[in-house]
């Protein structure tokens, strides 16, 4: 047997990590046994999206020829999987911090939660069903109401949000924004569990949308790629927290590629249109139409001279500019 580098340092390194160990970092979690797991708690939003969507996604483990029968097994799997996971988060909360998923008083409360969840299922399906029916109104790619369910990385993102908030609104730690950032790797829509979304909410492609937590959105608004709901500043950190730091969007708000909405003053007003490109810090009154107008264009060949010839009016761009893809 050949005695290789690695044979006469795996001992050293090996010991040396162990002993890093125990300077008790932040980044060390040695109690596996009573921390959320993730990769449990991802399955279990699968499980839910099967229930909100029951057809459309299969277990393959199993095959029951009584869909009834399925659906039953499915939603008691899911109940008994999440109100464990629940039982992990709560030490995570003042009210239940250091003491065990197991104590009496935790375990209670998870089950209690859990019941309280899974009473708002129907709703969360009510929602689902609105969203459904703003995306395949609002984009004419959609040729089925199918397609977006097994296709749109937008209606996925919603879906996955309005499970995560109602779980933010029980006040569970840790779940929710597991669930809401498996979207967000997914699909590149970051959306905050902490959000509030109104009905009818329609993500247009979807890629680099950010939603962040205090965000208040109305009914039958309407967002594409690119937009950021965010903060004016984060200089203040921790101290933020709990405060108003996202923008208020109202009832039938349409908003194009690119637009950022800063800060927890500002409001955009029913009916507005917000256009490509734009930056927003303060409040806008009910319908109005925002642009960014007469952008500057060079175009040059490969000489370096013009190829042809663009008249001013070629640049210029009316009150309800904006880019759609």
């Amino acid at each position: 047997m050949h005695n290789t580098i690695i044979d006469r340092e795996i001992g050293a390194i090996v010991g040396n990590i162990l002993a890093d160990y125990k300077e008790n970092r932040s980044i060390d979690k040695l109690d596996l046994f009573r921390q959320p797991q993730k990769d449990v708690i991802i399955e279990v939003l699968q499980k839910l999206i099967r229930i909100i969507y029951p057809g459309y996604f299969r277990d393959g483990s199993r095959k029951f020829y009584n869909l009834e029968n399925d659906y039953s097994v499915q939603i008691e799997d899911a109940v008994f999987c999440l109100n464990k996971q629940i039982a992990r988060a709560l030490p995570y909360s003042e009210r239940f911090a250091g003491k065990s998923p197991e104590a009496p008083d935790v375990a209670g409360e998870a089950e209690k939660l859990t019941v309280a969840f899974f009473r708002r299922l129907p709703a969360i399906r009510e929602y689902a069903e609105g969203d459904l029916e703003a995306f395949y109104d609002g984009d004419p790619a959609a040729k089925f109401r199918e397609e977006i369910i097994l296709c749109y990385p937008g209606a996925y993102a919603i879906t996955v949000y309005r499970v995560a908030h109602e779980l933010f609104k029980l006040e569970i730690p840790l779940i929710p924004r597991i669930m809401t950032e498996h979207a967000h790797w997914q699909t590149g829509i970051d959306i905050h569990p902490g959000a509030t979304i109104g009905r009818n909410f329609f993500i247009d492609h979807g890629t680099g949308i950010v939603i962040g937590e205090t965000t208040l959105i109305g009914d039958n608004v309407k967002i594409y790629q690119g937009v950021t709901l965010g903060a004016l500043s984060t200089k203040g950190g921790q101290k933020l927290r709990g405060k108003r730091r996202h923008p208020t969007i109202e009832d039938d708000v349409v908003i194009y590629a690119g637009a950022s909405i800063l800060g927890g003053e500002t409001v955009i007003g029913k009916g507005s249109v917000i256009g490509s490109n734009a930056f927003i810090t303060k409040p806008i009154a009910p319908g109005t139409r925002v642009s960014i107008k007469n952008q500057e264009m060079t175009i040059k060949g490969i000489d370096g001279k013009t190829p042809m010839e663009i008249s001013k009016t070629d640049l210029e761009q009316d009150d309800a500019w904006c880019w759609i893809i």
